[in-house]
Order: structure tokens, then sequence, then C-alpha cells
């Protein structure tokens, strides 16, 4: 083992030239393969990485290098992508098509991340070829420094919750109803670590009375807003990826799609098994899924029906979203409050609009951003601007909803480096939306139904409004954010909803600069894959 370490360190050494060298190394190694999992209690195909479903959690601190060699056994093309893994000036490792080639079946390819500057609950999924459907997600946690401190006391135990809607058919199959340019039907079940209600045994954690414990919940799905409440047990929200917040109480909790939340609960009830109840949000069809918070001091089981959740109605969600906001005291990845960045008095240079809309191109089912539906290339962007081979337009996409109907086209949104803007997320649409951008954390600062204009920003948060990497936008609604493009690369900016991110509705955000200073973007990976127009290519430009 030592010598294989020292090899593996060596090998990094010569991968990476931008990691810093005091910060600890962890190494993984991942065997992806497909497996039998029974989440609904039937046999059903799925990935699995080191014959686990779900996959392994990653624990890591704050600045770890954290080095993941992925065996692709699979009979396609696999990349891994790191939900919340802002890559700091290395979007060649981000793993989507965008951006890194998919590992080839039967190859393998390390990947490099190092956790700069940041803390909190993320998590890991497949990004391609719709293997989301069939597992390969994990937990991926990042603690703070010693030194560094937390605003609550270490709990007794953490747990990672993942929770998600899922189908009964395989990926495979959904994958052809998509690729027909068809819409998918609706999910089957919700799971939650993968266990559905007719699994052959419940997701159970197990307390001590009288202790506290930490639940890192993360929404893995598909498509579907879930709440999440616990029998008798209140919540206090301590965490949203990687934003310390004002510990409110909640009965239940929205967790929309890619989203993560940190909440403590206490063992303070009768000793006997209680409820974990997630059930889906803003649909006439309720599906249900139960777990169990199970008292070590107890063999009594449930008694009574589980808890009910909130009504369909809009307005609770959207209150519950306003209260969560960060606790300006506390300290973030460094030893400072994390006030002490005052996004509100910062003027933005730039405000863009995004709409998402669904319809047919050529009698076939489209999603698009601003009319423009996502149509890959066969090089990934960021490697075919680097190598200079074209492909794209960046700036084909304009910075407001410009009416009419859908077209096709690669669509990447050009930014500038080092400038502070707005993106308003306008949703004329009947169901809520989620979004995502990869590579960034970006301050919620208001949300609302009806119409944004720019008298909107009079009720913006511009004090302590959360920053997060994924939100939503509420039916005939919108939602605001803030950026500080301090990240140089190519982004991906996408809807969580798999099947309409699959059929378009997502884009890349080039944040670019005309310096070539290795401070801004680290030079591209001597084991980065090429595929595509740069196969075979030398890794540097000629």
């Amino acid at each position: 083992m030592p010598q294989k370490q020292a090899l593996a360190l060596f090998l990094v050494a010569l991968l990476v030239v931008n990691t810093v060298a005091e910060s600890p190394y962890r190494f993984f190694e991942w065997n992806v393969t497909y497996g039998t999992i029974w989440p609904l209690g039937l046999p059903q195909k799925g990935i699995l990485i080191n014959g686990q479903f779900p996959g392994p959690d990653i624990h890591s601190v704050t600045n770890d290098n954290v080095i993941i060699n992925v065996f692709n056994n699979l009979d396609d093309p696999f990349l891994l992508s790191w939900n919340g893994i802002q890559n700091r000036r290395n979007s060649f490792e981000d793993g989507v098509w965008g951006t890194t080639c998919p590992i080839p079946p039967g190859k393998n390819f390390t990947y490099i991340l190092q956790v700069k500057d940041q803390i909190g609950s993320f998590y890991y999924f497949p990004s391609t070829a719709f293997h989301k459907a069939a597992g390969g997600f994990g937990g991926f946690r990042i603690l703070s420094r010693p030194g560094i401190p937390v605003p609550f006391d270490k709990p007794a135990g953490d747990f990672t919750v993942l929770i998600g809607d899922w189908y009964k058919s395989n990926h495979t199959y959904l994958k052809s109803i998509l690729d027909r340019n068809h819409k998918l039907p609706f999910v089957d079940a919700i799971h939650i670590n993968g266990i559905g209600p007719q699994g052959p045994n419940r997701a159970s954690f197990t307390v001590d009375q009288g202790k506290t414990y930490r639940l890192r919940i993360s929404n893995v799905g598909l498509e579907h807003s879930l709440n999440f409440r616990i029998e008798g047990h209140k919540m206090k929200l301590v965490e949203v990826e990687g934003t310390h917040t004002m510990q409110e109480t909640y009965s239940s909790l929205d967790v929309h799609v890619g989203q993560s939340y940190s909440v403590l609960i206490t063992a303070d009830q009768t000793p006997k098994d209680y409820y974990i109840v997630v059930s889906n949000r803003f649909s006439s069809i309720l599906l249900t899924t139960t777990g169990v918070l199970h008292y070590s001091n107890s063999n009594q089981e449930f008694t009574g029906p589980p808890p009910g959740g909130p009504t369909s109605e809009i307005g609770w969600s959207l209150n519950q979203a306003r209260s969560i906001r960060t606790n300006l005291t506390a300290s973030g990845p460094r030893p400072n409050p994390q006030g002490s960045y005052h996004y509100g008095m910062i003027n933005t240079t730039r405000t863009i609009r995004l709409a998402n809309s669904a319809g047919q191109v050529n009698g076939k089912q489209r999603y698009a951003i601003n009319s423009v539906s996502f149509v890959p290339t066969d090089t990934p962007l960021k490697l075919a601007d680097y190598f200079k081979i074209g492909g794209f337009t960046p700036g084909n996409i304009p910075d407001a909803p410009p009416g009419g109907g859908i077209h096709l086209d690669t669509s990447v949104l050009q930014t500038d480096y080092r400038t502070f803007i707005e993106i308003v997320f306008e949703n004329k649409e009947g169901i809520v939306q989620s979004w995502h951008l990869n590579g960034y954390a970006f301050w919620v600062v208001g949300m609302d139904g009806g119409k944004w204009s720019p008298a909107s920003r009079a009720q913006y948060n511009l004090r302590d409004a959360v920053s997060r990497i994924t939100t939503q936008v509420y039916p005939k609604s919108w939602t605001a954010i803030y950026i500080a493009l301090d990240n140089v690369g190519m982004w991906n900016l996408r809807s969580e909803f798999w099947a309409r991110q699959y059929l378009g509705q997502q884009l890349y955000m080039r944040v670019f600069t005309t310096s070539t200073s290795w401070r801004d973007e680290y030079p591209i990976p001597i084991n980065a894959l090429l595929c595509g127009k740069v196969a075979g290519r030398h890794k540097r430009p000629l």
C-alpha cells in the first residue's frame, strides 16, 4: 500500500501543477459496474460504484486534494459530475459533456479535484446517457478545517440522506423515449438512500436518546420537488450547499431537485421508531415513501399513520424559501464571518433574463432557454475552445427572452471574468423549475410570483440572502440571483429536471479573460481525455 500511494502521489504531481502542496491528499479508486438493485422490491439493472448503490460517500476537509480514479466497466461512455464542487479555475475536471470527454468502456480516468475554500453538503452523479436514472450517485461532504469555528456543537452522528424520484423502467428504456423526442411518463416512486416504498427494508437511521444528529439531505432525483419530514421531531436548518444559515426550525422541508440541506435533529422523544417521510410536491398524483428514525434503546415499532405533508399550495413553499438566510456572524471556509463580503453593495454590470420553455421542433419534443434548445457538439466545448477549433459561437443566446418558437443551437453565454452580474430566471410555465450552475455559488436575492421588472429589485434581500448552487423558480414566477464571475472556464447552467436538460434546457457560460496567466486558469491536465475533433492532439495547442 505505501508503494502504491507513493506512485499515486508521483502521478498526481505530474498531472497537476496547481494544487496546494501543503493541503492533504485523499485517494479513491472506484469501479463502476452494472449490477442488480432492488429499490422498489423488484430486480433492476443499476449502476454500482465499488459494488454499492448508492455509491460511497466522499469525506473531505476544506482545501483537500481529492483524487478519484474511476474505472468504467459499463458498456457505455461514462462521466461523473460533482454537484457543488467548484473546481476553481479548472473546468476541465467538471465532468459534464461540455467540458470533459466521457470515459470509454473498459478505460479509466483520474479526476483531480481540490475543494478550495469550500465547506458543506453536496453530491456526485453520472451526467451522461441518462445514467442518473440508474444510480451512480453518492454524497460529497466538505468539513471545516480544524480551528475554524462552526456555529453549532459537534453532533453525535452525521448521516447522508439521498432522496429522489424513481422509475421501474430501465434507464436505457427511458433514454430511448427521450431519444425519440417524447416526454417521459410520470415517475413510479420516491426513494430514500436507494430504498423505495416496496423495497425489502426501510432506510433506517439509529440514534441515541438525548443526542443531536446532523442529516445531510440531497434531492438526487430526476424531476420532482420533495418534502422531507420526521414524525414528532423538529429540524434545525444549519447549512445550505456550503453556507451556514440562520438556524430556523422547521417541521418539514421542501427540497427541490439538485438541492442539498443540512439539518440538526435531537432525539428528545419517547424511545420508539418514528417515521421519516418523503413525498412529492406540486402534483395531483401523491407519492410517498417512509424510512425509520430508530431509537437505540427501544424495540417499539411505529404506531399510527405517517405524518402528512404540506398542501400543494405554492405560497407555503415560497415563504419557507424566503426564510432561509445566511448566518452573517458564522465563519465559512476561512476564519471570518460570512457577512464580510457585502454582495448587496456591489453594482451589477449586466442583467441576463433566462426564460424556460417547452415545445415542438419539427414535431419532436424539445426544451429551451430563451428559445434556444441546446444541441451538443461532437467535441466538448471547453476542449474545442482550448484548441481553437471552433464549432460553436459564444454569445449566440440573447440576454432576454426573444419570444417566438424554439430553435436548435449550441448555446454559449459569453461573460467577462471579474464582473458582477444579475440573472433573472423567468418561469411562465405551470410547474416548478430548478436551476443549477456549475463552478459557482450565487446569492438568491429575490423570488416572487408574476412577471419580473426592474421595479422588482425593490424587494431584493441585499443583506443576508443565502448563497447556494441550485435555486427553484415557482410556477408563473421569477427568481433573481447575483453572481461574482471569479472562476474562469466553461460552466454548465442547466435545468435539474433531467429530461429537460437532456432535450435542450441547458447552456454553457463561457467566463472569459484575455489573460494567459496561470493565476486565472490552470493548464489543461496532462491526463485529460481527448475526443471528437481533438482526439489524438497534443495536450498543448501548437
